[in-house]
């Protein structure tokens, strides 16, 4: 028979999430649990991804993993909070092969409506219960005038979060005991904005941290697991849907490309971060570049960067590509179709920068990409395509930048204050741009994390804000 709610009160231990409580799924003496919470990816006008990993325990265990626990899993979702009239997805297995990971896309949705959902999850059939609920708006889409909000987060480094710096130095070391029990402090502040949507673009975790390189799949697994457990990361996504870009560093390693038989292989790396991350249906083979109508103002492209790029070593010219041409055609064509106002490219590296001298493996590199960089700034002023906005991740300090075309360039910095570090002025030898020809309305002039937060209506506001929640620069159009 299924476990009812109150049942589990009286038998089950709570589980203490911020506030809330988890329950467990108990078959005989075997409990399962949602140790990572449930995310909500994708969402359009009319569809969503639901997705949720039944684990075995919801703390690390001796080896500093989450493991995970086989059985069946499913949601139930209705536009009413009480789940009146609610309906369900079918439950599907949890099974090792997938990190015991289980998705559900969610069809025929009305536009511009809260949905309400929670994971029904057991070791069998017979032996369910219902996990804590979450919430998604689906977006207005095309044909509706209404303001959207939505918070761009990059760079998310874990080990140094928790253990202060590992090799190169990094920014201040400001995550308290409670901090490192509950993660990073930026979910707290991120959430009492109460974005439409979150967009991670790359560097969500790092398989090449210092003091543990991952590269089996059981170890770049163990990346996602440590991570995604955190209380604050759990209560946040499961009221804020999500979009997902991936960079070098949960991609591979540092600065790769898909040369080298060095692990993670590029294959690898492909296909973990589509079996962790609400981004498409899983086994889908659809390609991970996409763009998304959210209003009849706003649209926004999310593109790939290491999927289809040229060695970072080729000798730059007009057959060197971080897009590929099948994509640099598709980012065009639709850049070229939207009539909407606001078009935002939120790419995983930056396009202006300006960057350190000796990076050589993205848009803003002297010796990277800058050819394709400087013809698509071209193309933009040809086709008179305006105004479009670049967010970026990557680069470790937060900065708004106008290239000498007039493009303006928004980078998120890095999520948590650890991994942060003082940027790279215009006009400086060391830097992407010695002849001083981009101008930098902004640069952080201390090293600190933190997050961009966009809002499109009838006006574009664009704020930078440290991890804690305060404001720290903002651009309007």
């Amino acid at each position: 028979m299924s476990l009812t709610r109150r049942s589990l009160l009286k038998s089950l231990p709570l589980l203490a999430w911020t506030g809330h409580a988890a329950f467990a799924a108990q078959s005989g003496s075997r409990a399962v649990f949602l140790g990572q919470g449930t995310l909500c990816g994708e969402v359009t006008d009319s569809s969503a991804l639901l997705q949720t990993r039944l684990t075995s325990a919801t703390q690390l265990d001796a080896d500093g993993d989450l493991p995970g626990a086989s059985g069946v899993a499913g949601f139930e979702w209705s536009p009413h909070e009480d789940f009146r009239a609610a309906r369900r997805t079918p439950l599907l297995p949890a099974v090792d092969q997938r990190d015991f990971i289980v998705r559900a896309e969610l069809t025929g949705l009305q536009s511009n409506t809260t949905y309400h959902y929670r994971a029904v999850y057991g070791h069998t059939e017979t032996t369910t219960a219902v996990g804590l609920s979450g919430s998604f708006k689906t977006l207005p889409g095309r044909k509706v005038d209404a303001p959207a909000r939505f918070i761009v987060g990059s760079c998310m480094n874990y080990n140094k979060f928790m253990h202060g710096r590992l090799g190169k130095a990094g920014g201040p070391l400001t995550a308290t005991e409670t901090d490192k029990r509950l993660g990073f402090p930026a979910f707290v502040a991120m959430l009492t904005l109460r974005p439409d949507f979150f967009v991670g673009t790359g560097d969500i975790v790092y398989y090449d941290n210092p003091m543990r390189v991952a590269k089996t799949v059981p170890q770049l697994r163990k990346c996602w697991h440590e991570q995604f457990r955190f209380a604050r990361m759990i209560e946040f996504f499961r009221s804020v849907p999500t979009y997902w870009s991936k960079d070098d560093h949960d991609f591979r390693f540092n600065e790769s490309d898909n040369t080298t038989d060095d692990l993670p292989l590029p294959r690898t790396g492909i296909d973990l971060f589509r079996e962790q991350l609400p981004i498409m249906a899983i086994d889908s083979d659809k390609p991970t570049y996409r763009t998304h109508r959210v209003s009849r103002k706003l649209q926004i492209w999310l593109t790939e960067n290491r999927d289809y790029r040229s060695p970072n070593e080729m000798a730059d010219g007009p057959q060197k590509s971080i897009w590929g041409a099948e994509q640099r055609e598709w980012l065009k064509a639709t850049l070229k179709a939207s009539d909407a106002t606001w078009k935002i490219l939120i790419s995983p590296t930056p396009m202006v920068g300006p960057d350190d001298l000796q990076k050589i493996d993205n848009h803003a590199d002297l010796r990277g990409f800058r050819h394709e960089a400087d013809a698509f700034f071209a193309w933009l002023r040809e086709n008179q395509i305006g105004p479009l906005t670049i967010v970026c991740g990557d680069r470790h300090w937060q900065y708004h930048s106008v290239h000498p075309t007039g493009v303006e360039e928004f980078g998120c910095g890095a999520l948590n204050d650890e991994n942060a570090r003082l940027g790279i002025a215009p006009g400086s030898k060391n830097g992407s741009d010695p002849q001083g020809l981009i101008k930098q309305p902004y640069t952080s002039p201390t090293p600190n994390g933190g997050f961009l937060q966009i809002t499109a209506g009838e006006n574009l506001l664009i704020e930078h804000f440290d991890p804690r929640g305060k404001r720290l620069h903002v651009a309007r159009r």
